[in-house]
């Protein structure tokens, strides 16, 4: 039924086109593909069906990001981004029909309260807010059923409609994106692995005084099923309030956010990738920032670390022939690279860079580093007879740092992110 909602959406997308095709052509222009494919209209019908696979869409559009730079189209990407606010929710009875399949029927009784409405949802789950008879506060993460079944088909069906868009450079080998898309998805609806990996960060930031997570609840956590104690806190971007805080709380936070994952690819070598600004917050009467979902938790080997620290190091020291070497060993470069597109990449790097090279603090709300990294990297992307795919652990590397660099220029925070990462480039 999926694959055949995809169905009617290509005829309809196909009637636009042709009903647009006539307009222009009626006004004596000479239409575009593009054009035609992403009328507002044809824009309603993608994001009306991507809807119905969010999961797989939201995953296929995270691996297509390079930087803050974007293969796709900005109208394509605007459709892809407003799926991340259109959770629908399961009702009622549904969420019962969940909670009997797991917990078995008389559930209700180890409760002392369970809210129906669901107080977050996102692409593959919602979550409920409990208390059990014994007073514990509880958040409970429900998947959305049939959602594992559906992964590969999903991933499958996005990447046809990427395609028969023509939207995509020629070149550009989905095969690796794909596969890599739907492992994760894979991994995320795993909820016990989730639980695995709260417990793995819990241990490894224990010693943390300005972070705090939930603490997984094993007895009650199912494969469908994540039960973690309830976290009080603010949403993090609510803090660029004016009246909400102050600029020294805003430094700090985003200060904490961008040395976090200095920490975790350096010392953890395990990243939470995921920079989707829902999963931090922050509590007001501890001061500390509240982490969430380590579904799109990646380790990272040590020769990927290390290529990592060679090229920032030369980043800082403008050794271009370093930056070189060490993107050849993550995997940027294929075998017969020209010399421009090459020089092109490490000028990418540099421009990604360029808070570690400033000295003291970078002010990301006066910058205009995210639109800069975009424009670079949509315009390097469309060079057809360059782009290959870079590997996942780079994209999600990428993805988490202009995630990081969106929020800190959300909050306008001032960040010496070159004394941060100063003790891991030594």
């Amino acid at each position: 039924s999926r694959l055949a909602r995809l169905g009617s959406l290509a005829t309809g997308v196909a009637g636009g086109m042709l009903a647009e095709g006539a307009r222009q052509l009626a006004a004596g222009k000479r239409p575009k593909v593009s054009e035609l494919v992403l009328t507002p209209a044809n824009a309603r019908r993608v994001a009306e069906q991507l809807a119905q696979l969010r999961g797989a869409a939201m995953k296929v559009g995270q691996l297509m990001s390079m930087d803050a730079g974007s293969l796709l189209p900005p109208e394509l990407a605007d459709i892809l981004a407003r799926l991340r606010e259109d959770a629908r929710t399961m009702p009622m009875s549904q969420v019962v029909q969940v909670l009997e399949t797991h917990w078995g029927k008389g559930w209700e009784q180890g409760f002392e309260r369970f809210s129906f409405t669901p107080c977050a949802a996102a692409s593959i789950g919602q979550v409920h807010r409990a208390r059990t008879r014994d007073g514990q506060e509880l958040a409970i993460k429900l998947q959305y059923p049939g959602v594992r079944r559906s992964i590969d088909s999903d991933v499958d069906n996005v990447a046809t409609l990427l395609r028969v868009s023509g939207l995509l450079p020629k070149a550009l080998d989905l095969a690796p994106l794909l596969a890599e898309a739907k492992r994760q998805l894979h991994e995320e609806a795993d909820y016990r692995r989730e639980a695995e990996n709260l417990h793995r960060f819990g241990g490894l930031l224990g010693d943390a005084q300005d972070f705090v997570l939930p603490r997984a609840v094993d007895a009650l956590t199912r494969s469908d099923i994540l039960a973690m104690s309830w976290v009080e806190g603010v949403a993090v971007e609510s803090l660029a309030e004016p009246q909400a805080a102050d600029q020294a709380l805003r430094d700090r936070v985003a200060s904490l956010l961008i040395g976090l994952l200095f920490r975790e690819l350096f010392e953890f070598r395990l990243i939470q990738t995921d920079p989707n600004f829902a999963n931090y917050r922050f509590d007001a009467a501890s001061g500390r920032l509240v982490l969430l979902d380590f579904g799109a938790t990646r380790p990272y080997a040590e020769p990927v670390v290390a290529a990592y620290r060679r090229l920032m190091a030369g980043t800082v020291r403008g050794d271009r022939a370093a930056m070189g070497e060490a993107a050849q060993a993550i995997g940027y470069f294929q075998e017969h690279i020209h010399a421009a597109q090459r020089d092109a990449v490490i000028d990418l790097f540099a421009t990604a860079c360029e808070p570690l090279r400033h000295p003291g603090a970078y002010d990301f709300g006066a910058s205009d580093l995210p639109l800069r990294l975009r424009d670079t990297g949509l315009k390097l992307s469309m060079e057809r007879d360059f782009w290959h795919t870079p590997p996942a652990d780079a994209l999600f590397l990428h993805r988490k740092l202009g995630g990081l660099y969106l929020l800190a220029a959300r909050l306008r925070a001032r960040v010496d992110v070159a004394a941060l990462a100063a003790p891991w480039l030594g």
